[in-house]
């Protein structure tokens, strides 16, 4: 691992602060948003269902993500790596096992929508806590591999943030990336396009079709406007959150 300190050669101070401006933009927003989402779960009633409990594991792996982003957009304003090896390895272990669950937690949904909208039936309590316990313990086991000894964490070549070192070419690292591919992006999209697919085919019978966004799964800002603020019940639960005294007067009616 890369020593911490000044940036790498190569890269203009403008270039550092444009990359720290744009990471701490998007940082802000997907905290806000993700926040609003985590906050109308804990103060609304109505919006503590099992579906729900599964936007909320997506909301907090995102918010995850953006605390990860501001972390590195705080390195590019300030240009250099301040918090040593041991930092880079927390940061790129929270990074990692954040980026994972949101994958995770997505395919999750998908599934959760599929099981909705095709059987008929409401998701369970105990099926939905079993999803985001089993999302949650995959990708602690995986993003904890590199700190045992398979793959491994280091510096993105900016300087200013930790993630995996794709540019290890050995048999260890290989193996580890093409196993961890399998297992957290090609199984989940998988699971997100067949669910979303008999999904579709489903509502195409009945004629009320439906097309959910398959892209930026990872995103945190277009995954908060797309499961959660895109939703009617949660704007009725951002209200309610915003304006407590309204929501008073609307129980006591």
């Amino acid at each position: 691992m890369a020593e911490s300190g000044s940036l790498p050669t190569g890269f203009s101070e403008l270039e550092v602060l444009a990359v720290g401006t744009v990471l701490l933009v998007e940082a802000l927003t997907g905290l806000c948003l993700n926040s609003l989402t985590i906050l109308s779960f804990c103060k609304t009633p109505e919006l503590r269902t099992p579906t729900h409990l599964l936007v909320l594991s997506l909301a907090l792996a995102d918010t995850g993500i953006s605390l990860n982003a501001l972390v590195a957009a705080t390195s590019s304003l300030l240009r250099r790596w301040p918090y040593g090896s041991e930092g880079c390895q927390a940061l790129g272990f929270q990074g990692f096992l954040t980026a994972l669950g949101s994958i995770c937690s997505s395919a999750a949904i998908a599934w959760g929508r599929y099981h909705h909208y095709c059987t008929r039936s409401q998701l369970a309590w105990n099926t939905a806590v079993s999803l985001v316990i089993c999302v949650w313990l995959s990708s602690a086991f995986w993003a904890a591999l590199p700190l045992l000894g398979w793959g491994h964490y280091d510096y993105e070549p900016l300087g200013t943030c930790c993630t995996l070192d794709y540019s290890r070419g050995d048999r260890n690292f290989t193996s580890f990336l093409l196993t961890m591919a399998f297992f957290n992006f090609f199984l989940p999209l998988f699971i997100t396009l067949t669910s979303y697919r008999f999904m579709e085919q489903k509502l195409r019978k009945t004629g009320h079709l439906q097309v959910p966004a398959l892209i930026a799964k990872t995103v945190p800002t277009i995954n908060a406007i797309n499961y959660a603020l895109g939703r009617e019940m949660v704007h009725r639960g951002i209200w309610q959150c915003l304006s407590p005294q309204r929501s008073e007067l609307d129980r006591a009616r």
